[in-house]
């Protein structure tokens, strides 16, 4: 078992991130912007809800991967740190999700 994190994803992007765009993805898609990186996430959480529905467990480890390594690349270029998506999942599953719903102030 690795001890591999989302924290040290995100060391890793915003590493990364500061490289030249023609030496590194992670530069390539900070520098094309947050329409690019945003569309890019949304095409691996299509893929992730693919490989889920057809039961393929491979391909649902990877682009799940895919996915969360793009939801770094979006929460950088947005200069939203991981801790403040975990401190909100804190917040969350303090209570039932039911309940947390039911108690969203959605317009």
């Amino acid at each position: 078992m690795s001890d591999f994190s989302l924290s040290d994803l995100e060391t890793i992007v915003a590493a990364r991130a500061k490289a030249s765009p023609d030496e590194s993805w992670t530069a390539k898609l900070v520098a094309s912007g947050q329409q690019k990186a945003a569309k890019k996430l949304g095409e691996e959480a299509v893929e992730t809800v693919i490989a889920a529905i057809r039961n393929d467990r491979q391909n649902l480890v990877d682009e799940s991967a895919d996915l969360l390594y793009h939801l770094m690349v979006v929460l950088k270029i947005a200069d939203i740190p991981l801790q403040d998506v975990l401190d909100e999942l804190a917040r969350r599953t303090s209570q039932s999700g039911l309940q947390e719903k039911a108690n969203r102030q959605d317009p």
